[in-house]
Formats: structure tokens, C-alpha cells, sequence
């Protein structure tokens, strides 16, 4: 085994001195920057978020229009015998279907825990496309 190693090392020292050192050309880093540069330049991505803020504000304001509609109102009791016939209505239809404990822990949970998601990623990414 050690007369092999000998072997390719002898092997590895011809080869070596029969190659000359090649050297780059003179301007090589100033030419390999620019490309990395225009690279760089072409990757960078300016951060657009999915919902603008003119949209948010149009639906905050949609919102508090609505609770404001639902508060003030003069037809209370009317819509207190609306939402009561659709409570019996979608009471009965859901009646036979009973949920476990389990999953109804699940269904309060998750979304909150994808709120959370939600936020964390939100910042993360703010982070990461900051100019």
C-alpha cells in the first residue's frame, strides 16, 4: 500500500513539473467584479408587498363603515329575528354532526398560530429585502 502512495506521489511531481504556472491577465479582477456587480444588480428584487396600503386602508375603513351601520342602526329587533332564523336554520342542519374535543382545539388554535406565522415571516422578510 505505502509502495502505491509512493507511486502516485511520483506520478503527482512529474505532472506538476512538466505544467508552468498560468497566471491571469492583468485587468482579470477588475473584469470579474464588473460581472459580479451586474450579477448582483440583476438579482435585487425591490420588495412589493401582496396587499398595498391603500387596499388595507380601503378595507379598514369598509370595516369600521360597517360596524358603525351595525351599531347604529334603527331595525334592531329586525335583525335580531334575522340572525335568530338563521341560527335555527343552520343549527338544524348541523345538528347530527358532533366534533371531538381534539379537533375543535384544533380549529380554535390554528388559526391563531397562523396569524403568528403570518407575522413572523412578514417581518423576516422585511428584514431580508432592507435596502
Amino acid at each position: 500500500m505505502k509502495e502505491s502512495d509512493k507511486n502516485i506521489e511520483n506520478l503527482i511531481d512529474k505532472m506538476m513539473a512538466e505544467n508552468t504556472l498560468e497566471s491571469p491577465s492583468i485587468d482579470f479582477t477588475s473584469k470579474i467584479m464588473s460581472q459580479v456587480l451586474a450579477a448582483e444588480e440583476r438579482k435585487i428584487k425591490a420588495y412589493k408587498p401582496l396587499i398595498s396600503k391603500s387596499t388595507w386602508i380601503f378595507i379598514g375603513i369598509s370595516l369600521v363603515a360597517l360596524t358603525a351601520y351595525a351599531i347604529y342602526s334603527n331595525n334592531d329587533i329586525s335583525n335580531f329575528e334575522i340572525a335568530k332564523t338563521y341560527s335555527d336554520k343552520a343549527s338544524a342542519l348541523f345538528s347530527g354532526i358532533h366534533f371531538s374535543k381534539n379537533i375543535l382545539y384544533a380549529l380554535l388554535i390554528v388559526p391563531f398560530m397562523i396569524l403568528i406565522q403570518i407575522g413572523l415571516l412578514k417581518n423576516y422578510f422585511d428584514k431580508k429585502y432592507e435596502l
